[in-house]
């Protein structure tokens, strides 16, 4: 049926300079060595390591069933670093939408974004004190980096409408996701080849290397922070402007509005219903292919870090060839393709064979190849259905379906393999967030969102 609705006057459109966009890509750069060197590889084995030492356990023990007591509570060494996560994403649920709100409401966004970065990083670099078996002081130091991570994510996506037009979002992200995949991968081959080339083969030596790997992170993450805090200009809102309260007082008021009135908006919040449900299947299977590589495929340690570096680059190449193609076709009809292509990653990857590392790498390369693309423009596409002035708000809410629902695809996994005890079956069983998420973002009419929001859409959907 022919749309009836009519398009707003078109806006000016936001005014940047190359500059001050490659100044943003740079923030995707330093960051991504968080998500890469630190979450992905080293900091999950770093800290139970050290949490195994303070449960009375042999360094490199295979089985170690002792306890630790945070705060007074009984907690099985091997179960702390999961409960962290699980800990630092409900913090981030309510950091989230407040952080977004005083992003809107300040005339000096780019120092909340410093100061998130900063303190992040440092809290990063900061586990080079964590030694022996200083447990509590590592997890504190996490939980600490991961929320200034989210929060600094909200701030920083929350620059895109101010750095370009309708027709130009798709490219912009794209090529921010593509430098943050370069800039992570680059650290974590570094990383893994200082490990790799001076590890003398001892688990303390080893301990040792990680811990420096995760400080250099947040190095990396503070030394490029530098880039984008030079080179970006600050956009401030109308309300940013003409306010003149206190912007966290103010900050809490809009929140409060904003929840109020985001009813007005059902498109938007439909989007993201789609969004939360496909992007908890990606989340998913990129946490748990190690896991799957090891236990059922019985590939080797080598494999698995050739495969995820394959991953890393391939997503940089896979980022801008996606960006290219919506272009052609629009973000919305790449974001519906990458989705099916997704459907057959999980089902190539039911297939494999075991003990067979060529096709697993292969399988990485096509997961890398479609993962930063669907990311990218699921970013941009919902800058599309944002009101004016609530970039950092909507943000924030679009950063907890990211983050804060990342435990549905692992519940679903972890329960199919109990009834099953099956990893084959537990993978499949991710389809359903791909087919069901497919289905909810088909259902948007993504140029009536768009026009409910007062935007204008790009000449291609």
């Amino acid at each position: 049926m022919a749309e009836t609705l009519t398009t707003p006057a078109a806006h000016t459109p936001p005014s940047s300079s190359r500059r001050e966009r490659t100044g943003w890509y740079f923030y995707d750069w330093a960051m991504s060595a968080f998500s890469t060197t630190v979450i992905t590889v080293f900091l999950g084995p770093f800290l139970t390591s050290v949490t195994e030492l303070a449960a009375g356990c042999e360094l490199g023990a295979d089985n170690c069933s002792g306890y630790v007591y945070p705060l007074g509570v009984k907690v099985a060494a091997g179960s702390y670093f999961p409960y962290l996560v699980s800990l630092s994403v409900f913090l981030t649920v309510f950091v989230l939408p407040v952080t977004g709100a005083v992003a809107d409401r300040s005339r000096h966004k780019k120092r909340l974004l410093a100061g998130f970065a900063f303190l992040g990083a440092g809290a990063t670099a900061a586990m080079l004190f964590v030694t022996g078996d200083r447990y509590l002081l590592g997890g504190a130091l996490f939980v600490l980096a991961n929320i200034a991570f989210g929060a600094g994510v909200v701030v920083y996506n929350s620059f895109l409408p101010q750095l370009g037009g309708p027709d130009e979002r798709d490219a912009i992200s794209s090529r921010g996701w593509a430098l943050g995949y370069l800039g992570g991968g680059l650290l974590l081959a570094v990383n893994l080849v200082v490990v790799n080339s001076f590890g003398d083969g001892t688990d303390q030596r080893t301990l040792d290397l990680a811990r420096w790997s995760i400080v250099s992170a947040g190095l990396w993450w503070a030394v490029f922070t530098l880039v984008p805090l030079r080179w970006l200009r600050e956009h401030p809102s109308v309300e940013a402007t003409v306010g003149g309260g206190n912007v966290l007082v103010d900050g809490f008021r809009q929140l409060g509005r904003t929840l109020r009135e985001v009813k007005a908006y059902p498109l938007t919040l439909f989007f993201l219903l789609a969004f939360l449900v496909y992007n908890d299947g990606i989340q998913t299977v990129i946490a748990l292919a190690s896991q799957y590589g090891t236990k059922e495929l019985r590939l080797g340690q080598t494999t698995l870090i050739v495969t995820i570096l394959l991953v890393q680059f391939l997503a940089f190449g896979g980022a801008l060839l996606l960006g290219a193609l919506a272009r052609r076709i629009g973000a919305w009809k790449t974001v519906l393709l990458s989705l099916v292509l997704w459907t057959v990653v999980i089902l190539a990857a039911f297939r494999l064979p075991a003990e067979a590392p060529v096709p697993f790498m292969v399988l990485g390369a096509g997961i890398g190849l479609v993962l930063g693309g669907s990311q990218a423009l699921s970013r941009s596409l919902f800058s599309q259905l944002i009101p004016a002035g609530r970039e950092g708000e909507y943000y924030g809410f679009y950063e907890i379906s990211d983050k804060g629902t990342s435990w549905l695809g692992p519940l679903a996994f972890g329960l199919v393999f109990q009834l099953t005890n099956s990893y084959r079956v537990g993978l499949v069983s991710l389809l359903i967030f791909f087919v069901v998420g497919f289905l909810l973002l088909a259902a948007v009419p993504v140029r009536r969102a768009i026009i409910a929001a007062g935007n204008t859409p790009p000449r291609v959907l």
